[in-house]
């Protein structure tokens, strides 16, 4: 209807869901995008129709919160109170329109307010041997169990540090799956240094630990990855280190790997958010206000701009929706309660990654010969090269080693690059920088601008 704002919700999840309940409530009509067939994103993911495995087997202890957001969706969807546009990507945005890939080609679509709960994707530190068949991220490993219920090999070696980490350990034991270790690059020390932010979510704590004693001997804290060794057909074994310093080769021929998360922020960067660097992250994340303004028009929620898991991108999402109502000059829903719980969240979070540190030491000695860029095949000693002419930033580095200019746009290997530059320049990772944001940021084929609508 004319004077009606175009309110368009990129992503699907916890955020995004209740950012368009929030808005249809207020007597709104979003258009939501999001890249799966059916909302939940990554967290709640659900499997294709008929699946028969409940979401008590699925979610977990989760389970009631994830019916109650995939049923709330899907009656919005169903009585026609907001437009859902399913499997579809947005591969740029620029000037108050987004560019989507689906079935079609790619559209252009405009809208007067932009909320973004694009999530987070998995946090990779490079491993020598990384780049061999049969190693995949956590969320890979955790994504084909819920959409499909498999696992990703016969033997099954997991790597990393984090909640996802003991997480899919305890999922795949629990499907069946042969696990043979779950190897912690964060010892038992500095696990405890996180004890304090812990204490703030007490029973998801103690849920944390209930998943972690159910790996029993499987689990080993304070580790020191070697290499990943392999043959033509892909992995064959993991040589490491445990926390006494003695050798293991434990055989396998699938390797599941992850550091906590990482912010999914491209498209912020293309709506023109600004970032800052947080040094507890050791991440580039986008700036926003108290409950999500970034500025212009655009909104942020959930991982993609905190990383503080399904319960805060839950209130994060109503946040978000809260000031974008507000700046329309509509009655918005009282914030109060909801920023409270976020702080005790935050307090959580900030444990976490005390407690489960980006692996700085380990990628700043990796050996030259080592990759860092899988879809460029860029190892360690071209990316120090490059920061030698480079002169430390982040982006000269980046055109002088093509690190970061293949299909994933930097997802798994720019923390990495940065982390390397900044040891070969003797600065720290906020004074390298971070790799501009370009369009498409998911890769999109030819033929789709062609039929351009």
């Amino acid at each position: 209807m004319s004077g009606t704002p175009r309110i368009v919700i990129v992503g699907a999840g916890p955020a995004g869901i209740r950012a368009a309940a929030t808005l249809v409530e207020a007597g709104l009509h979003p258009m939501v995008i999001d890249e799966g067939h059916r909302a939940g994103g990554q967290i709640y993911r659900r499997p294709p129709a008929g699946f028969v495995r409940p979401p008590e087997e699925l979610y977990g202890s989760e389970a009631a919160k994830a019916r109650a957001l995939h049923a709330l969706f899907d009656q919005l969807a169903e009585e026609g109170r907001l437009t859902y546009r399913a499997g579809s990507s947005v591969i740029a945005a620029h000037d108050g329109r987004l560019h989507v890939l689906g079935e079609g080609g790619v559209q252009a679509i405009g809208y007067d307010r932009l909320i973004l709960a694009t999530g987070a994707s998995d946090r990779i530190a490079p491993v020598p041997g990384w780049q061999n068949a049969g190693v995949y991220s956590l969320g890979a490993a955790q994504i084909a169990l819920k959409a499909q219920g498999v696992a990703l090999g016969r033997r099954i070696v997991l790597i990393g540090s984090g909640p996802l980490l003991t997480l899919v350990g305890a999922q795949l034991l629990k499907a069946g799956a042969d696990v043979a270790a779950v190897l912690d690059t964060s010892s038992w020390r500095q696990q405890m240094r996180g004890f304090r932010g812990l204490a703030a979510r007490p029973i998801v704590a103690l849920r944390g630990l209930a998943l972690r004693a159910r790996l029993g001997r499987r689990y080993h804290a304070g580790v020191k990855l070697e290499r990943i060794e392999a043959d033509a057909s892909g992995v064959t074994a993991l040589l490491w280190r445990d926390a006494g310093g003695r050798e293991h080769l434990t055989p396998c021929d699938m390797i599941g790997m992850g550091w906590h998360l990482r912010a999914e922020t491209h498209l912020a960067d293309l709506a023109g958010c600004a970032f800052i660097y947080d040094e507890q992250w050791r991440q580039w994340l986008p700036v926003t206000d108290g409950i999500g303004r970034a500025g212009n028009g655009v909104y942020l929620a959930g991982d993609g701009v905190r990383l503080l898991g399904a319960d805060g991108a839950e209130i994060a999402g109503r946040l978000a929706a809260a000031a974008c109502l507000a700046d329309l000059g509509r009655p918005a829903p009282s914030v109060g309660a909801d920023l409270r719980k976020l702080t005790r969240l935050e307090r959580f979070a900030r444990g976490l990654a005390s407690a489960f540190p980006w692996p700085a030491a380990m990628v700043r000695t990796l050996p030259d010969d080592a990759i860092v860029c899988r879809c460029e095949n860029v190892i360690a000693g071209a990316v120090r090269e490059g920061a030698g002419f480079g002169g430390g930033e982040a982006n000269r580095v980046k055109s002088l080693s093509r690190a970061g200019m293949g299909r994933c746009q930097g997802r798994y290997c720019q923390l990495a690059a940065v982390e390397l530059v900044a040891a070969q320049a003797g600065c720290t990772p906020e004074a390298v920088g971070r790799f501009r944001g370009q369009a498409p940021v998911r890769p999109a084929p030819i033929g789709a601008y062609l039929r351009e609508g």
